[in-house]
């Protein structure tokens, strides 16, 4: 009779009916459930280049009130701008004149040197 004892007691000292095995099967499927879709997100929205030690992106968000950030990423080094209403103030130069098509590309006119459009770029 001890023989049959002795073979009722496996494992650590855990029955059957304990309520608490399944949970940490449960827990296992959430976390493989995240990563799925971390990397369902990365895939639609093209971010698989940020992982890549070499390339550069270039991120445009705007906020529900309206503020826009410009985030740059070069290489390893990650730079956040915040883009403001305020003027510039200062001297400068004209470069040129930028057009935006019907198609609602954007061509940019660089000027000659002496400030004049350059007619073979149009």
């Amino acid at each position: 009779m001890k023989y049959l004892k002795r073979n009722q007691n496996r494992g650590a000292g855990l029955s059957d009916n304990d309520p608490m095995t399944g949970v940490a099967n449960l827990f296992d499927l959430g976390l493989v459930f995240i990563v799925g879709l971390l990397l369902a997100l990365f895939g639609t929205y093209h971010l698989e280049e940020l992982f890549q030690e070499d390339s550069r992106v270039t991120i445009t968000k705007q906020s529900a009130g309206g503020a826009m950030e410009i985030i740059i990423k070069n290489g390893k080094k990650i730079e956040a701008m915040k883009v403001t209403e305020n003027k510039a103030k200062g001297r400068g130069e004209r470069l040129g004149t930028a057009y935006r098509l019907q198609d609602g590309s954007m061509v940019y006119v660089p000027e000659s040197e002496d400030g004049k459009q350059r007619t073979e770029d149009r």
